[in-house]
């Protein structure tokens, strides 16, 4: 409690905010350049009312987030956490994990075929104008699987005959980073081009780590990183209706797991390198103007993703000779396309009707065995009809139909040096969902939406032997949630404004663990019941013009209704997030924030993480209207802490950056 109080000391005396989580419409002016990239957007369409959240480009600079995940934790609602023995950074949105809130780029799916993740931490910000996040009620034209929402990463679309960014920085354990982002744009063209890197030799440890001789002078053991990013875009605009676009991204990254040092006797330690997780995205996304009441939608792409995963003996990092040392190999690829209609059938009623068609492949092997091969066919059909009963109140009734079928599971059994064939299976899936957006007086909101959405099983859910411990299972079936939602929003006098949500998940059919299904083995099966409730809150409140503050709390209970003994894991009951800003003498500016997180299980049998409270801080110095100066202090009282257990996350860190401007009409 001392290090909360002090901290909360720190911050209330900085007394300091950013808007977040909301458009920040100083951003998006065409004065600034690079508007979002709006063909890459995926919304419910409804009156007056967009049920996603958004973090700008500039709240992302702001607070110094170059990590999609780290990003993504400044709202309420999502988690940030850590999948430590594969050094894998992820969020949880209202307690669903990526698998059941899959990610997308420009509505692109870029989420693992093998098992529905995606490292988050190998995602930069830099080349992004905007990331949408989608809790709960989300539109039913992004495809299968989003059971709990969806995370959309927008990119940027010049506006400007030259849109010019970069910034150079050091941080902390050896860190460079460095980005450059280029547009140009005319009347009937657009180019975006990006380029950035960060890299990181170690980060350091809190001096207030207890198991100091386990490290070398407070640096934590193989937590390097390298990632580079570049991503181009060229636009066709023929006229004020149309629009076509060319978009490709590219991911190449390098990073090292540090190994468990924690007190579980059941966690095996892992000396793991990952010499390479590139993604690679190619996609052309359209809308045209079939006639003046209907506009045709189309995206069509090509994902791929490469990896490598090699475990050795132990921490020198440089033999293979134990039964546990591997080097695993991972080629994967999706190909798919959708097509969206949307039809205004009067002044009051549009119908959007959506398709998709999406293949994944994952192949795999370990060195000097014959590759593994899996591939499955996801197919959806949705449809949406905002309706404005008047013009304060409107109703988003929608329905969609989804499949999956497997076309080939060809499973390399080591132990028996052959391959096991498993039999194609097929499974589908209804999803269904309503929405009541109401406009009250004076700038006040009330949402209410209850939808019915589903996730089917992965790859590695259903085919995994997981190292000789576990049965496949290929007749899982789709897990499938009830989410409620009630959302009330509002401001006062222009300077106070406030949002609380409250709402609940019913989960069935969750895919879950069975112990002892034939001896000493276990296998994934649809047994599980759960509920997932809670509440959101957010303040804001405007001093001055120079001076503004706020908070976000969120509260969230997950309760496994058929196995109370078996504990959801990496998500805090308690998260609060205090921030603001402040600006002086016009060009200086303080930015200080404050979170909570109270405990969380890192595994399911009760081994948890402490609760921790971090600080950060940034002052950034405008030396002309182009360049600017920023340099911060992140974890600022030194807290030990750790996102699960065993695994500790950075100490006090610092950073410095230089950043130029420029946009020219």
């Amino acid at each position: 409690m001392r290090t909360v109080g002090a901290s909360l000391a720190i911050l209330w005396m900085a007394i300091s905010y950013t808007s977040y989580g909301q458009q920040d419409s100083s951003y998006t002016q065409v004065k600034k350049g690079n508007l979002i990239f709006s063909l890459g957007e995926v919304t419910v369409l409804a009156a007056k009312s967009d049920s996603s959240l958004h973090i700008t480009a500039a709240t992302m600079a702001k607070f110094n987030r170059t990590e999609v995940s780290h990003a993504l934790n400044l709202l309420s609602g999502v988690t940030l956490a850590n999948i430590g023995p594969r050094n894998e950074s992820v969020v949880f949105v209202r307690g669903f994990d990526l698998r059941q809130v899959p990610v997308f780029l420009d509505g692109v799916p870029v989420y693992v075929p093998y098992d529905g993740y995606v490292d988050m931490g190998r995602f930069t910000t830099f080349d992004l104008a905007q990331i949408q996040v989608s809790k709960g009620f989300s539109s039913l034209l992004y495809g299968a699987n989003n059971m709990g929402g969806a995370i959309n990463l927008i990119s940027r679309r010049p506006t400007n005959r030259l849109d010019l960014d970069a910034r150079v920085g050091v941080f902390s354990g050896n860190g460079r980073q460095w980005n450059l982002n280029v547009g140009t744009a005319s009347e009937r063209y657009y180019l975006q081009l990006g380029i950035s890197q960060i890299t990181q030799e170690h980060f350091p440890l809190s001096g207030n780590y207890a198991l100091k001789e386990q490290t070398v002078e407070g640096r934590r053991d193989n937590s390097y990183r390298n990632d580079f990013r570049a991503s181009a875009k060229i636009g066709f605009t023929p006229n004020q209706t149309d629009e076509y676009a060319i978009g490709y991204a590219l991911l190449r990254g390098e990073k090292g797991t540090p190994p468990y040092v924690g007190a579980d006797s059941r966690i095996m330690t892992r000396y793991w390198r990952w010499p390479n997780w590139d993604k690679e995205s190619l996609y052309l996304i359209s809308k045209t103007a079939i006639t003046s009441s209907t506009q045709l939608k189309s995206r069509i792409y090509y994902d791929t993703f490469d990896n490598s995963l090699f475990s050795f003996d132990d921490a020198t990092y440089t033999t293979q000779n134990r039964p546990f040392a591997f080097q695993s190999y991972y080629d994967d690829y999706t190909v798919g396309a959708n097509l969206e209609t949307v039809t205004s059938l009067s002044e009051k009623l549009t119908m959007n009707l959506g398709g998709h068609l999406k293949r994944d492949v994952h192949r795999e092997n370990n060195l000097g065995e014959p590759q593994s091969v899996f591939s499955d066919n996801t197919y959806s059909i949705a449809l949406e009809t905002p309706y404005a009963i008047t013009p304060a109140l409107s109703i988003v009734p929608g329905l969609a139909f989804n499949s999956r079928a497997s076309t080939e599971a060809k499973n390399f059994d080591r132990q028996n040096d052959s391959f096991m064939f498993f039999p194609n299976k097929s499974n589908q899936a209804l999803n269904a969902q309503i929405g009541f957006f109401a406009q009250l007086a004076n700038g006040h909101s009330l949402d209410a939406s209850i939808s019915r959405r589903t996730r089917f099983a992965t790859i590695k859910d259903r085919y995994s032997f997981r190292l000789g411990s576990a049965i496949p299972n290929p007749s899982l079936h789709a897990e499938h949630a009830v989410n409620y939602d009630l959302t009330y929003s509002g401001s006062i006098a222009s300077s106070f404004s406030f949002s609380t949500s409250l709402f609940r998940s019913d989960i069935a059919d969750i895919i879950q663990r069975v112990d002892d299904v034939e001896p000493g083995l276990f296998q994934l099966q649809n047994a599980g019941k759960a509920r997932f409730m809670g509440l959101e809150a957010n303040l804001t409140q405007k001093l001055t013009q120079q001076i503004q503050i706020g908070a976000n709390y969120t509260y969230l209970s997950r309760r496994n209704i058929t196995s109370p003994e078996i504990r959801f894991t990496d998500v805090p009951t308690n998260k609060i997030l205090l921030f603001g800003d402040i600006t002086f003498q016009r060009k200086w500016n303080l930015l200080t924030n404050m979170e909570y997180n109270s405990r969380r299980y890192s595994t399911s049998y009760g081994a948890t993480a402490d609760a921790f409270a971090l600080v950060n801080t940034r002052m950034a110095y405008q030396l002309s209207g182009a360049i600017s100066i920023e340099g911060g202090v992140n974890n600022l009282l030194d807290s030990h802490y750790a996102l699960v257990e065993g695994f500790p996350e950075p100490g006090r860190n610092f950073f410095l950056n230089l950043a130029f401007t420029m946009n020219k009409e």
